[in-house]
C-alpha cells in the first residue's frame, strides 16, 4: 500500500512548539531528546497520512513497528523487559508528541505500554515477563486490554466475564467491548472473575479456540485507531497464563492510572496542534484589510488558549515529578486527566472557529482532534467519574453507587 496521503501528501507539517512559561527548562536532556525524536517522526510519518487514514476509517498498522523503533512502547519500563528505561516525564512527553499527531496513534502506544506491558511487568511471573515483554516492546506482538464490558463500563466490579477451574487450565467465558487494538492483537490481558468471584488477570493468546475479536465499525471518533470486542466462548487458558501477583480491582485500576497519566500529557499535544494551527491561520487570513489575529475577539480566543495550555503543562509536569518519586496518587492523576482533556476539547472547538469554514475540512487538524477528544473525554474513566474521584478524595465520602 502507498502510505502517502494523495490529497495532502505535499502538505508540510509546520508545527512549532509553544512553551509560554519556559517549562522546557524543567526538563532534562533525555526528556528533550526523546520528545524531539518523536516530534520529528510524527512530522515525517504521521502528519502526511493521518487525515487520509482518519477519513477512510482505517488504522495505519504499519506504524506499530515504527512506534517500537522510536521507543513509544513502555518508555518507563526497564530495558531488560523491552522498555525504554526512562522516567515518567519522558513517557509523558512522548505521549504528548504522539497525540499532537493523533489521539488514535497515542492510544495505540499507550495501550501497548501502559495496559499490556505494564500489568505483565508489575503483576506477571518472571516467565511471563520474559516470554511476552520483549516481543511487545519490539512491536513483534500487539497487545490489548480487556476490562470494559457491554453492560459494565464505569462499574468494572459488575463484570460478568468469568472463568472456572479445569485441571491445569481454566475455562473463560464472557465478552469485552471498546477494546483498542483488539482485532489486531496477538495477546489480550483480560480481567475476569475467578470461581470465588474475585477479579484476576489472564493472558489470552490469539488462536486459542473460542477466542475472537470482531472489529467495531461506524465510529465518528478515533477513526485511525482500530477498536473491537473480545469474545470468549469456553476458551481454555493455561493456568500459567494467570497473572499471579494481584487479585481484585486494584490490578486493572493501577494499569488505568498509568494510562490516564499518559493521557494527561497526551491531550496537551492535541491542544497544542490546534492552537498552533489557529495562531498561524489568524496571522495569514485577511479580513477587512487586516489579519484576523489583529481583531480583539480573535486575540481573546488565542490568549485564553495559551493560558489554558500553560496551566495544563504545569499540571502535567508537576504530576510527572510526583510520579517519578512514586508519590502520584490515583486521585491526582484523575484531576490531571479530566482537566487536560476537557481543556484540549475546548481549544479544538475554539480553534475550529478561528479557521472558519476551512476548520471543518481536513486541510487543518482541528475537526479531527475535536472528534477524537470526544472519545478521550469518556475513555479511561469518564469526565464525570473523574470529577467524583476528586470529590471523594477531598470529602472522604463515596458518591458512587
Amino acid at each position: 500500500m502507498d502510505h502517502k496521503n494523495q490529497s495532502s501528501g505535499s502538505k508540510v507539517d509546520r508545527y512549532q512548539h509553544h512553551d509560554y512559561y519556559h517549562i522546557d527548562e524543567l526538563l532534562n536532556e533525555d526528556h528533550l531528546l526523546a520528545r524531539d525524536a518523536v516530534r520529528e517522526w510524527v512530522k515525517s510519518e504521521v502528519s502526511p497520512i493521518i487525515e487520509d487514514y482518519s477519513e477512510r476509517g482505517e488504522c495505519p498498522t504499519h506504524l506499530f513497528k515504527q512506534l517500537a523503533e522510536i521507543g513509544a512502547f513502555g518508555p518507563s519500563l526497564p530495558v531488560q523487559y523491552g522498555g525504554g528505561g526512562m522516567d515518567e516525564i519522558a513517557y509523558g512527553v512522548i505521549m504528548q508528541e504522539l497525540e499532537r499527531g493523533d489521539s488514535g496513534i497515542r492510544s495505540m502506544a499507550s495501550v501497548q505500554g501502559s495496559l499490556v506491558m505494564y500489568p505483565i511487568f508489575r503483576f506477571g511471573s518472571e516467565e511471563q515477563r520474559l516470554k511476552y515483554l520483549p516481543k511487545l516492546g519490539s512491536g513483534e506482538y500487539i497487545g490489548c486490554f480487556g476490562l470494559t464490558e457491554p453492560d459494565h463500563g464505569s462499574n468494572p466490579n459488575g463484570m460478568t466475564t468469568h472463568f472456572k477451574d479445569d485441571g491445569d487450565h481454566v475455562v473463560l467465558n464472557g465478552s469485552k467491548m471498546w477494546i483498542t487494538n483488539s482485532p489486531l492483537a496477538d495477546i489480550a490481558v483480560v480481567w475476569a472473575k475467578n470461581p470465588e468471584g474475585k477479579i484476576q488477570g489472564l493472558i489470552v493468546e490469539k488462536g486459542m479456540p473460542g477466542f475472537s475479536a470482531p472489529e467495531i465499525h461506524g465510529k465518528w471518533s478515533l477513526r485511525a485507531s482500530i477498536t473491537g470486542e473480545l469474545v470468549f466462548e469456553d476458551v481454555r487458558v493455561p493456568k500459567s497464563n494467570i497473572l499471579p501477583s494481584v487479585v481484585g480491582l486494584k490490578g486493572p485500576l493501577s494499569c488505568l492510572s498509568k494510562a490516564r497519566y499518559g493521557i494527561a500529557w497526551g491531550a496537551i499535544g492535541a491542544a497544542l496542534d490546534c492552537y498552533d494551527s489557529a495562531l498561524r491561520y489568524s496571522l495569514e487570513r485577511i479580513q477587512f484589510g487586516k489579519p484576523i489575529g489583529q481583531f480583539q475577539l480573535t486575540q481573546k480566543k488565542l490568549a485564553e488558549m495559551i493560558t489554558e495550555i500553560t496551566k495544563a503543562q504545569l499540571l502535567a509536569w508537576r504530576l510527572g515529578s510526583l510520579a517519578n518519586g512514586g508519590k502520584a496518587t490515583p486521585a491526582q492523576i484523575s484531576m490531571a486527566k479530566r482537566n487536560n482533556v476537557f481543556m484540549a476539547l475546548e481549544i479544538a472547538r475554539e480553534a475550529r472557529q478561528i479557521h472558519g469554514g476551512m476548520g471543518i475540512t481536513n486541510e487543518y487538524p482541528c475537526m479531527r482532534h475535536m472528534m477524537n477528544l470526544e472519545t478521550v473525554l469518556t475513555y479511561e474513566g469518564t469526565h464525570d467519574i473523574h470529577l467524583l474521584i476528586t470529590g471523594m478524595d477531598v470529602t472522604g465520602l463515596n458518591a458512587f453507587g
